[in-house]
């Protein structure tokens, strides 16, 4: 049996959020809050307003793991359950509150765009720098620097700053140097989704390769196939815990569960006011309508139903575009659609809105789902974003289909009435009888 080479103790991590904090303190403003602070020390009153002040936030709680040599881990929750602070503690880049890790070899992180890297140094470089930060000899790193360079693919401005590169050469280079230098353990979040589709294809491919290696490799995403193509093993975090460990489909559909309560409706906040004073619309939010208008998870292939949401505008907005995406259960996605495909963008001032979608009868093949939603004034700034939130089956009831009891793997996902023809002849008839009606009603 492989040694852990990470072994997490009791973890636990502390933020304390403050609500009034100036950018910029003189020496004489410290000197004046020491003795504010000691004022309030001795005065209960003011004690406890300076408590309501600041917010004690545990983004980790009591988290404990081991993770063997070679072991490929996929880290999944959802948006604030504790992920990237993990990994932030096991890169050493944040010290924890509590609680203990041990590591035995050597750590490669890539945690966001140009982590490691400095903004006035040229490519070659940084590449150098990151080695040696690594303890890498430069004799190791000229031995490597002509792969990373053709694997990151920008020779063409290898003696640029990279402070004049873009989100997706960082992001190239930054992989390419953690995942070529050697390291025993490498560590990567979801930064890879900066870079376009073939070279996350090409990382993958690195990682798989890596891991075959028998080093190690922690990776975040919220991409379902993903984790299950690249992953062996998993940990899901929720509010800062770990709720399951091990085989990482077993993990993956406990994560997916979570999705699958309330039967069919789900609220996305929690505290309403702290969510005003920091974004300009959010999602409050969202439920599964059946036909007959009644919420539900469970969902009749026979029938359309309707996916439902309300959200908040908290500053007036030019232009607000909505969309919804549906996922299989393994996160390959299926379908995208926006509310700018059929309705104009209007501005929306302060106030709350309630919008849905139709989905179709006989559209999604029987079978588990996921939905996530989204609001954003395109090529301007997205506003709220919710993915995976809701887990949904559309159910089997008698479709021609069930007879051959086949899976969805097998006879596909979309459902379609497609045109057919018994000849060639039929579709010049067709196309001819198109061409007139447009004639036509142009008249």
């Amino acid at each position: 049996m492989s040694k852990p080479v990470i072994r997490v103790e009791n973890l636990s991590k502390k933020y304390v959020i403050g609500y009034q904090q100036d950018s910029y303190k003189t020496f004489r403003g410290a000197i004046t809050d020491a003795a504010k602070s000691l004022t309030n020390a001795l005065n209960p009153r003011k004690r406890a307003k300076a408590q309501l002040d600041r917010e004690e936030f545990w983004a980790l709680n009591d988290v404990s793991f081991e993770i063997q040599q070679g072991d490929r881990v996929g880290i999944i929750g959802r948006n604030g359950a504790g992920k990237s602070t993990l990994l932030k503690i096991l890169s050493r880049i944040t010290e924890p509150t509590t609680g203990r890790i041990r590591i035995s070899g050597r750590v490669a992180s890539l945690l966001e765009v140009g982590t490691g890297f400095h903004p006035e140094l040229t490519g070659r470089e940084n590449i150098f720098l990151n080695g040696a930060i690594l303890g890498m000899s430069k004799l190791e790193i000229t031995r490597k620097f002509d792969e990373i360079v053709d694997f990151a693919e920008i020779e063409k401005f290898l003696d640029t700053p990279v402070k004049r590169y873009s989100s997706g050469m960082y992001v190239r280079l930054a992989f390419a140097v953690a995942a070529h230098l050697e390291p025993e353990i490498l560590i990567v979040d979801e930064v890879l989704a900066v870079g376009d589709a073939q070279f996350q294809k090409k990382c993958l491919g690195k990682m798989e390769e890596v891991g075959r290696e028998g080093r190690t490799v922690l990776f975040v995403s919220h991409n379902m196939g993903t984790i299950t193509q690249l992953c062996t093993t998993g940990i899901y975090l929720a509010s800062g815990k770990v709720i399951q460990s091990g085989n990482i489909n077993s993990v993956i559909g406990k994560y997916l569960a979570q999705g699958s309560t309330n039967n069919g409706k789900m609220t996305l906040v929690s505290n309403i006011e702290s969510i005003r004073e920091k974004k300009k619309l959010f999602f409050k939010q969202i439920r599964l309508i059946n036909d007959e208008y009644i919420e539900s998870s469970e969902l009749d292939v026979r029938h359309p139903f309707y996916i439902n949401f309300d959200y908040e505008v908290t500053q007036p907005i030019n232009n607000v575009d909505l969309s919804v995406r549906i996922h299989t259960s393994d996160g390959i996605a299926v379908l995208t659609s926006s509310q700018s495909d059929t309705v104009q963008m209007k501005p929306r001032n302060i106030g709350t809105y309630e919008v849905s979608v139709k989905m179709p009868a006989m559209f999604l093949m029987p079978g588990s789902y996921m939905l996530s939603i989204a609001a954003h004034e395109p090529m301007v700034e997205i506003f709220d974003i919710h993915e995976h939130i809701l887990l949904f089956t559309i159910t089997e009831t008698g479709t021609k289909y069930a007879k051959y009891n086949q899976s969805r793997e097998t006879l596909g996902i979309v459902i379609t009435n497609l045109p057919w023809f018994e000849s060639t002849s039929q579709l010049d008839k067709l196309d001819f009888v198109q061409t007139i009606s447009k004639f036509n009603s142009k008249l």
